[in-house]
């Protein structure tokens, strides 16, 4: 049985892409992927269980150096249940002692560089010229 509006599933609407996020960008990642296909990326993923058999020597380790955390608003990991409790209600700052600061980013989700680069260029800049 389809639902009665069946046609937007064989025919959805144009999407726009976001203002970061160019013609000629998306020409380019294309043609990368053409080129060499998904196997890189997927690769990420199939080797979950390797790395963390690879990273078992840390578990437990804690980030001692100074660290400025930054996420976008608008990420799917931020939101993730339990994610955003964790960042700010303590349990991050267990794991990373030398956490100094958290910057939520308004607007911005999973790629900060490219969706406010010179936002994320003087959040960097300050931190690192604190040193």
């Amino acid at each position: 049985m389809l639902p009665k509006d069946y046609s937007k599933f064989f025919n959805p609407p144009p999407y726009t892409l976001p203002s970061w996020f160019t013609e000629q960008d998306l020409d380019y990642f294309a043609s990368k992927y053409r080129a060499t296909g998904f196997r890189g990326p997927f690769n990420y993923y199939r080797c979950f269980d390797t790395n963390w058999e690879l990273c078992a020597a840390w578990t437990g380790s804690k980030i001692t150096v100074p660290v400025k955390f930054i996420v976008g608003d608008l990420d799917l990991t931020y939101a993730f249940p339990g994610t955003k409790e964790y960042i700010h209600g303590g349990g991050f700052k267990k794991m990373v002692p030398g956490l100094e600061e958290v910057v939520v980013m308004e607007g911005v989700a999973h790629f900060i560089n490219q969706e406010k680069p010179q936002e994320i260029n003087n959040h960097i800049f300050n931190f690192i010229n604190k040193f």
